[in-house]
């Protein structure tokens, strides 16, 4: 009756969507299924009285934040991120960065393509697309912010000019925990925040020039269709080759963006319908096309 999903990457979109087939409450920590097929994903909850619960950090904090409230009155949701890895580096020696050099995050304890995508912001990309798809905002709401401290998960603003905040600890078992016991609060293992020893939270724009994942997502959530698919299989595929060695850590942005113009060329492409078939298509093609363009 309850299933969380958290494998990595698109191969977690067929086994989310055979949970909400079943009817059950899918704990979604696999963003990849929202960037996707957000519209497949909820149409498929719809109709089979499942329900898809946010286990993102980011995304548990903003659906907390917003529980009781009218998201009509929203004006803001502010995403932060780590900056990962590499967030005080000049960005001229990027280019350089090892894969064991993007793999080793300042505050969460997470997987090696998780940690590297945090390290390069596309993590960041993929959850403003999975925003845009699971809270059904207008782009121009969500926002990005550098949090180095990583202790405000999101914050939400409302047209009163009043704003929530997520707070706690950088521990999965937070965002774990309320999507087991939802609607329930019940007690967590977690670490209680001692503010006072904290001392104070800093925060920073998030520079698309450092990290033009972020740009290439607004161009995503503004296109639409099958673009998040196509987005996400190029990512996937470009972080391959830099894994492999093949390309330095900044051209990893530039086979993205260069399959997501060739998508643009494909008649009906990015604009099929959300079907498995669809999706499973737009991803065939984005992979095929990161390989050509690698192999230019």
């Amino acid at each position: 009756d309850w299933v969380m999903s958290a494998i990595v990457g698109a191969a977690g979109l067929e086994p989310g969507l055979a949970a909400l087939e079943h009817g059950a409450t899918l704990a979604l920590a696999n963003k990849e299924s929202m960037v996707c097929a957000g519209p497949l994903m909820l149409r498929t909850a719809t109709s089979h009285g499942g329900r898809i619960l946010p286990v993102d950090s980011e995304h548990s904090a903003v659906f907390q934040a917003l529980l009781g409230e009218d998201i009509t009155t929203v004006e803001r949701i502010v995403i932060t991120a780590s900056g990962g890895a590499f967030r005080d580096w000049p960005i001229e020696a990027l280019a350089d960065a090892t894969p064991e050099q993007a793999a080793t995050h300042p505050n969460w304890a997470m997987g090696q393509r998780i940690t590297i995508d945090s390290a390069s912001m596309f993590n960041k990309a993929l959850e403003l697309i999975e925003t845009r798809e699971y809270f059904g905002v207008d782009p121009s709401v969500i926002e990005t912010l550098v949090h180095p401290e990583s202790m405000v998960h999101a914050l939400v603003g409302f047209r009163d000019g009043a704003m929530m905040a997520h707070v706690g600890p950088p521990d999965m078992r937070h965002a774990i925990g309320f999507a087991l016991h939802y609607p329930h609060r019940r007690e967590l293992p977690v670490e209680r925040l001692d503010l006072a020893a904290l001392g104070s939270l800093t925060f920073r724009p998030a520079c698309e020039v450092r990290w033009p994942a972020l740009r290439l997502a607004r161009e995503v959530m503004t296109r639409g269709g099958l673009s998040g698919a196509i987005f996400n299989a190029a990512k996937e595929a470009a972080l391959d080759a830099f894994l492999e060695r093949r390309i330095g850590f900044t051209r990893m942005a530039g086979i993205v963006e260069e399959v997501l113009a060739a998508a643009e060329r494909q008649p009906g492409l990015i604009d099929a319908a959300f079907t498995l078939d669809n999706v499973r298509a737009a991803d065939h093609f984005a992979r095929s096309s990161a390989r050509d363009t690698l192999a230019a």
